[in-house]
């Protein structure tokens, strides 16, 4: 997945939110929240959890790698994770965590990229609660420190009802609430206090 686990960082940013704020320049994480999968010395690789393909559903997917599409798959959503690997897919899930790609972030949650649990997405044979996504988020060596300097992004525990249970399009809204923020009162100039 392209961060060497086991290069751990002793403020490690993994199984945290990554909310953007406001002022955000990048349009690719505008108003986003994603969720940190893995953060060591290499880097920091995550999973944006607030963007939908309006175009693309779970059946173009599992048309595209030939497999069978059970009743109630196809229209699964599919999330822009991020700009990085944007054609390979990833997934957060609960349990079960038995896939051969499972990286775990939390005791209850992980990340996943294998044929397995996409064929058990397919069948409906997979996780009950999981985020399909296209693409991921990803930083170099000691960029999303820098970013956090700059007052980029605010930071939280990852909340699995607003992961799982919280309609998309007010996933960024209820993850800053959750912190004791009235979203209304963010600056949309970054500064530092």
């Amino acid at each position: 997945m392209g961060i060497e686990t086991g290069d751990q960082l002793e403020n490690s940013l993994k199984g945290q939110f990554l909310i953007a704020m406001p002022k955000m320049a990048d349009f690719n994480f505008s108003h986003t929240v994603t969720c940190i999968s893995e953060h060591t010395r290499s880097g920091a690789l995550g999973i944006v959890i607030n963007r939908v393909l309006p175009t693309v559903s779970g059946k173009s997917i599992f048309d595209e790698l030939k497999l069978e599409c059970a009743s109630g798959s196809a229209s699964i959503p599919i999330h822009i994770g991020g700009p990085v690997h944007a054609n390979e897919i990833f997934i957060l899930h609960g349990p079960p965590f038995s896939y051969e790609s499972c990286l775990m972030i939390t005791n209850t949650l992980a990340m996943s990229n294998s044929m397995d649990i996409i064929t058990a997405i397919a069948g409906r044979k997979g996780p009950d609660s999981f985020i399909l996504s296209l693409g991921c988020a990803g930083w170099g060596p000691g960029q999303l420190e820098d970013e956090l300097t700059q007052n980029a992004w605010l930071t939280c525990p990852v909340e699995e009802g607003i992961l799982f249970n919280e309609p998309v399009e007010s996933r960024w809204e209820a993850t800053v609430k959750m912190m004791g923020i009235n979203p209304a009162l963010l600056s949309n100039t970054p500064g530092h206090a």
